[in-house]
This record gives structure tokens, sequence and C-alpha cells, in this order.
């Protein structure tokens, strides 16, 4: 099954101010797709062609470097598109609310945690809530690292690579964060993925 490039699920000036159009057809329109495109060419005549991208992330771990670097990065992208709606932010749906009031304090608690692992991942990377072991995490990951290798499930992941953010921000990435988290989030493919993967 090769990669395909997703069509963004807005249009591209939606997300304004606080993520570019400029911003979503660099990232989107060459970043993501150079992802795609190089992960294809890895994945011609080896014995991962034809498995879904969860699986090339999961088997490429710690045996084939390009080809994981590539796949990881699409697969978080895939997500990172869906993870993010015009208008977005707000109220945390109910039984996601209460989950995140158990395991991580609390909203306010859950938000700046957040925030802090994306800032304090040094370099290039992702910041995480994930499940894992029925319980959710917040973890942060280097480079196209995603939770996936560390026996968890991503359920809202934010990208702190600089392409995903300079533009606009600039090197104020607690800014971009903040932006995100507030104003950015659709909390329903949250919510989703969620119930996926404690099912």
């Amino acid at each position: 099954m090769a990669f395909t490039l997703p069509e963004l699920p807005y249009a591209y000036d939606a997300l304004q101010p606080y993520m570019s159009k400029e911003t979503l057809e660099f990232h989107h329109d060459k970043h993501h797709k150079a992802y795609v495109d190089t992960g294809n060419k890895l994945l011609e005549g080896s014995e991962l062609a034809g498995k879904s991208v969860e699986e090339v992330v999961k088997a490429s771990y710690g045996q084939n470097q390009p080809l994981f670097n590539n796949a990881g990065q699409h697969y978080n992208h895939i997500h990172f598109w869906q993870w993010m709606k015009p208008n977005g932010g707000g109220a945390i749906p109910g039984a996601l609310e209460k989950k995140i009031a158990e395991d991580l304090g609390g909203t306010d608690k859950f938000k700046a945690d957040f925030i802090q692992a994306g800032v304090s991942q040094f370099g290039s990377g992702w910041a995480w809530l994930a499940v894992k072991n029925g319980k959710l995490e917040i973890m942060k990951t280097p480079n196209g690292e995603n939770p996936l290798v560390h026996g968890a499930k991503p359920i809202l992941g934010v990208d702190v690579w600089e392409h995903s953010y300079y533009i606009d921000y600039r090197n104020r990435r607690p800014d971009y964060l903040k932006a995100f988290i507030e104003n950015l989030v659709n909390w329903e493919h949250v919510e989703k993925m969620y119930g996926e993967a404690i099912a």
C-alpha cells in the first residue's frame, strides 16, 4: 500500500491567525509530500511494501532508519492535519475530560504539561497525549518518532519541528504551542482516537 499525501481537511487559510496559509502550503505541500515521496522510494521492493503505515512504522523502528524517519513523519502528519480545525480548542469532550482529570490532574495541568513537553523537546520532534496500558500519558519524542514505537497509542500530537511554526512565530515555540492547544485542537478527532485506543 503506497503512501499517499492526504488533502488538508480545511482551506489553507482556515487556521489563521494561529497558523498561516504560507505555513500550511510549505508544511503540507513540501515537507509532508517529501516524506511521502521518499517513503515510497524506500518501500519499493522491501518486505514492508503493501503494509499499512502503522505496520511500516513499527517494523522499521531500529531496523531501517531512513524508512522509519519518513514513515513515522507520514503517520504523524496524517493525524496532525486532523488534530487541528478552524475555531478549534474550547471544551474537551466529557469522557475524555474526565480521563484527563483522573490521569493527568485536570485540564489546566494537562495543558501546561503538554506545552512544557513541546517546549522542552530539544531540537526537532513532537509532544503527545497517548494511551498506554489504559492510562493517558504526556510524551515527547525526537524527530519522526511517535508513541506507537513505545507501546502506546497517540491520540493528540503537536509538531515542534521549526517548519511547523517558524514562519508565524519565529523562535517563540511556547507561543505556538499555546495557540495550538487553546485555538487549534480538534477535540472531536482526539476523542475518536481515544475511543479507538481503548477499544
